[in-house]
C-alpha cells in the first residue's frame, strides 16, 4: 500500500485486523472483534468474534466479506500477525485472487484507516454505552455498533454521507 490510503471505487482495497474488547461484572472477559474494512467509504463489510486472533477467525470473517461483496479482487492489507501469515489464511486467500499488501514489522501507521476505524468504534461507540455484562449483551452491543457506523455516521471525508450513502453513489 505504501500508506496510499485513496481509492476511488468499491472493493480496491481492504484492510483487516482485530482488537479486543472486554466483557463481564468486572470487564473479566476478552474476545477478539476481526474485522475486514473497505478502504472506499470506510465500511466494515464483515466482522467475527472469537477467543483469541487466529488464522481460523480470520479466515471467517474474510469469507463472510466476500460471500457479502461477491466476485471481486482487491489488494488486501493486513498487519504480520501470525493469523494473516499462516500457511492455511494464504492458502484460503488464493482462491479469491486477492493481491496482498503487509504493514512493515512495527509500523501500525501502515495499517491507519483500519486502526483508526477501531479507535472510533471503542472510542464513539463502546465506551459510551455499559459494559455488556454477557455475551450475548456484547454481540448485540457490537452488531449496533457497526450498524450504526455503516448506516448512520456521517463523516466530512465523504461529503457528510454514511458510508453506505457513499458506497451507493459510486455503484
Amino acid at each position: 500500500m505504501n500508506r496510499k490510503f485513496k481509492v476511488t471505487a468499491p472493493n480496491q482495497v481492504w484492510f483487516s485486523d482485530s482488537t479486543e474488547l472486554s466483557y463481564g461484572i468486572n470487564g473479566e472477559y476478552k474476545v477478539r472483534l476481526s474485522g475486514v474494512l473497505n478502504l472506499y467509504g470506510r465500511r466494515l463489510l464483515a466482522y467475527n468474534l472469537s477467543i483469541t486472533e487466529t488464522s481460523a477467525a480470520e479466515i471467517q470473517v474474510f469469507q463472510r466479506a466476500f460471500t457479502q461483496a461477491g466476485d471481486v479482487h482487491p489488494m488486501v492489507h493486513t498487519d504480520r500477525g501470525t493469523a494473516y501469515t499462516s500457511k492455511s489464511f494464504n492458502q484460503f486467500m488464493d482462491q479469491f485472487q486477492v493481491r496482498r499488501s503487509m504493514s512493515r514489522p512495527g509500523t501500525s501507521y501502515d495499517n491507519a484507516p483500519m486502526e483508526r476505524w477501531w479507535n472510533e468504534f471503542k472510542l464513539r461507540w463502546m465506551d459510551r454505552h455499559p459494559m455488556a455484562k454477557t455475551y450475548p449483551e456484547l454481540v448485540s452491543l457490537v452488531e449496533e455498533g457497526i450498524i450504526y457506523f455503516n448506516h448512520h455516521n456521517r463523516s466530512a471525508q465523504r461529503n457528510g454521507l454514511t458510508p453506505d450513502e457513499y458506497w451507493n453513489e459510486a455503484i
